[in-house]
């Protein structure tokens, strides 16, 4: 059976952890990041938590949110910045936006982005 497999598969848990996180502190900073289709749907998933976090803006979810992005400018961006862009919505926060293929190998490129 396979218990425990939600998400894809990408690499090893740390790594995969480390690399989800850095795809959402881009996305955090710049608002946009490109990547394959795979890694920007799974961090889809953790920027959305992420605001969700942002939402409640007490000091139990600024911890959580910094134990995911380990980075103190990325996570007082989220709460004062992006948090309030999103008061009213009740999830859904990116959207993934298909690309070109990558001239190198041809994988499938896309954006990830904030709804605005």
């Amino acid at each position: 059976m396979d218990h425990k497999t939600k998400g894809w598969n990408l690499a090893k848990s740390s790594h995969q952890k480390s690399m989800l996180a850095n795809l959402v502190k881009d996305l955090i900073r710049h608002g946009k990041v490109d990547t394959t289709v795979t890694k920007a749907k799974e961090a889809s998933r953790f920027a959305d938590r992420m605001v969700t976090l942002a939402k409640k803006g007490d000091g139990q979810a600024r911890r959580k949110a910094f134990s995911f992005l380990n980075d103190k400018k990325a996570v007082s961006k989220l709460f004062e910045e992006v948090a309030n862009g999103y008061e009213d919505r009740q999830g859904g926060y990116t959207r993934v936006l298909r690309l070109p293929p990558r001239r190198g190998d041809g994988a499938e490129m896309a954006r990830l982005t904030f709804v605005e």
